[in-house]
């Protein structure tokens, strides 16, 4: 049996900040939005649609808490969400806090400009927020 690993890249762009039921909550490094992922403690996966039903149902669950935490702690004006997977084939979902004017609004934030990297307090910052409400 495969055992989970996070992809090295998704290592590298963000910072752990939970373990939830099925997923690993991360924060993004780039600094220009809030932005966290969940990446499923599965092994090769790629789509939803790979998880079983139950973990299907547990992501479900687990997308719609974190998406209505962050949107609690910015009072963004929408919250993006989405599982792509064009670049880093492993199974994980954005939840992207947008607000109008911000440096993308109202395009979508995938390819636009360079990253601005979070500092290390502005991270356990955000971090510790993040894990307050959870």
């Amino acid at each position: 049996m495969d055992t989970f690993t996070l992809d090295d890249r998704l290592a590298t762009d963000s910072v752990p900040v939970a373990m939830l039921s099925l997923c690993e909550l991360r924060l993004m490094r780039d600094g220009r939005w809030p932005w966290l992922l969940l990446v499923p403690r599965r092994a090769g996966l790629s789509e939803i649609f790979d998880l079983t039903a139950e973990d299907q149902a547990l992501i479900a669950v687990e997308t719609a808490r974190v998406a209505t935490l962050l949107k609690d702690l910015t009072g963004a004006t929408k919250i993006n969400i989405g599982a792509l997977g064009n670049i880093i084939r492993q199974l994980h979902i954005h939840v992207i806090a947008r607000s109008e004017g911000d440096p993308a609004w109202p395009g979508p934030v995938w390819g636009f400009g360079t990253p601005e990297h979070r500092d290390a307090a502005a991270l356990e910052t955000l971090k510790t927020h993040f894990l307050e409400r959870l």
